[in-house]
């Protein structure tokens, strides 16, 4: 490995951007971050850190660093390591180009250049002196499951705040949603398609379904909403059915996303599909219909005057840059982190609808302005 000039995050962004480290669970036969994390500790153990590497599973390495005063005030600094999958993508996935102020790769801007910032900045204050108890845990699997921060929380990770260095585009995140994936199974009759008075139509019972919760999302979901997060909302993501043209089906699946406010629980939002179900039901002779709740991430809350707030809209300030309130359109990471009870908030370079895209960049000098940021607050949580 060629080595890193000291502090320097645009050199270890494109570094990192160069190691494919694609999730083997989002694109089969990826080789999974193992190699990222290796690069990582290295550079971390040479910028004065101690650490580890820890696997939630075989080859699924999350980076554990450390640096500072133990028994004192304790940062977290938090990024995923891991990317989706490169198909698609207009350039070279893992060759980081610097053209037009962008440097360009899959996970430059989700988000390795988050990583990159707060490994960068959190060395700085090390040399410097006088830091706090600073913990870099750079984890596998965030874009599936989520195993690597859940794996480090098990083994006792804890801190007095964290920040989650995804693409913020350098505003303050201190909210998202959460999420619920609910699976909807319609039953009905199969009959010849001449006889309406044999055959239930499964497929005209779930479009019954969608459109009462159509209504329900209208009338009632719109009208709970959170000051940076807009309000609650449900799509139907997918919908498979029938048997041939000449049959009633017998059967059809809905798949649905039901996006949570804080405060929303996944209970919650199985029984207001459940509800739905039965109205349905009810009404329609010899249809039944049932909900499952497959897989849930909880939403994610700090208020807007909390510590780690305050203190990172101080350092912006501070740096002269712009302080921005907004809330994070996707989920992450910090929702694990505030159900442990660390208050965890979104900070980073890069521009989160760039995610996932065919082509992904960052602005090298929002990886600037990121690290800058990010070197005040730390150094500042030390005086704390």
């Amino acid at each position: 490995m060629t080595a890193i000039p000291f502090a320097d995050a645009r050199a270890l962004t494109a570094a990192l951007v160069a190691t494919d480290s694609r999730n083997p669970a989002l694109a089969p036969g990826a080789p999974g971050e193992a190699a990222a994390a290796r690069l990582l500790a290295d550079v971390l153990e040479a910028w004065g850190f101690a650490s580890e590497l820890v696997d939630a599973a075989p080859g699924r390495t999350s980076v554990l660093a450390t640096a500072g005063p133990a028994g004192g005030p304790t940062l977290i600094l938090n990024g995923h390591i891991d990317t989706v999958g490169v198909e698609g993508m207009v350039h070279a996935p893992f060759d980081p180009v610097v053209r037009d102020g962008r440097l360009y790769g899959r996970g430059s801007c989700d988000m390795k250049a988050g990583v990159a910032s707060m490994c960068a900045a959190a060395a700085r204050v090390v040399r410097a002196g006088g830091g706090p108890r600073i913990v870099i845990a750079a984890v596998s699997d965030e874009e599936f499951e989520s195993a690597g921060t859940r794996s480090l929380l098990a083994r006792g990770l804890r801190g007095d705040a964290a920040i989650i260095t995804e693409p913020t585009a350098l505003a303050i995140m201190p909210a998202h949603r959460g999420f619920a994936w609910i699976t909807v199974r319609v039953a009905g009759r199969a009959a010849h398609g001449s006889r309406y008075d044999l055959g239930v139509d499964a497929i005209q019972g779930a479009a019954a379904i969608l459109a009462e919760l159509d209504r329900f999302e209208a009338t009632v979901l719109t009208g709970r909403t959170h000051p940076l997060l807009g309000h609650a909302s449900l799509h139907a993501s997918t919908i498979e059915g029938g048997l041939g043209w000449s049959t009633y089906p017998d059967a059809c699946v809905l798949r649905l996303e039901r996006r949570t406010l804080p405060g929303e629980r996944p209970a919650d939002a199985l029984a207001e599909v459940e509800a739905a179900c039965a109205r349905v039901v009810a009404a329609r002779r010899g249809l039944r219909a049932g909900a499952t709740l497959e897989f849930a991430q909880a939403p994610s809350d700090v208020a807007v005057d909390a510590p780690v707030v305050r203190a990172l809209a101080r350092a912006l300030e501070a740096r002269g840059q712009p302080v921005r309130m907004e809330g994070m359109t996707a989920w992450t990471d910090a929702a694990l982190f505030n159900d442990a009870g660390i208050p965890a908030i979104c900070f980073g370079p890069g521009d989160i609808q760039l995610a996932h895209a065919a082509e992904e960049y960052v602005p090298v000098h929002e990886i600037d302005g990121a690290t800058d940021a990010l070197e005040a607050l730390i150094g500042a949580w030390g005086r704390a």
